[in-house]
């Protein structure tokens, strides 16, 4: 193995993308936790939730892609504590989401904030906050559905985690 470093570990696992969200990848949404370079790579991931049925499939892309570049022994470790948190989402995350047509989680919000109760979401097309739930769950688990009453548009939510 040529000498590596962590940041260029995490630029190659930028270039992986969540299969679910296909507009973020896995640092964007904060689940590589650590990169550790030395003897091998260990790279460490915490799935957004411990039932994900995405975590296999992530954890097969982050082997892969670090054996497009070189690295055949690189091992892949994943933890559960602390548990993940849509606090770890990028700003750059949270915009490609809104840009994605996904409106982004609050930040710090607390565990009433789950389901977005007692505060206002945002349509991430018209920016109105007269938005409607429409079901408690979305395409995944951690999403739910919402109706926009201005431009009439359903969206999802990235609910707070």
């Amino acid at each position: 193995m040529s000498a590596v470093t962590k940041e260029q570990v995490f630029d190659w696992l930028s270039e992986v993308l969540d299969p679910e969200i296909p507009v973020l990848s896995i640092t964007d949404l904060g689940i590589v936790r650590d990169v550790v370079v030395n003897d091998r790579v260990t790279v460490t991931l915490t799935p957004t939730y411990s039932g994900c049925p995405a975590t296999e499939v992530i954890e097969q892309s982050v082997a892969d892609a670090l054996r497009d570049h070189g690295l055949e022994n690189a091992a892949i470790k994943r933890t559960l504590s602390p548990p993940w948190t849509t606090d770890w989402i990028s700003d750059e995350g949270r915009e490609k989401l809104r840009q994605y047509g996904i409106a982004p989680p609050a930040k710090a919000a607390s565990k009433r904030a789950l389901l977005a109760s007692g505060r206002p979401i945002a349509c991430p097309r018209c920016e109105s906050t007269k938005t409607a739930l429409v079901s408690e769950f979305g395409s995944t688990a951690c999403k739910a559905s919402y109706r926009c009453e201005a431009c009439l548009e359903p969206f999802e939510y990235f609910k707070c985690i």
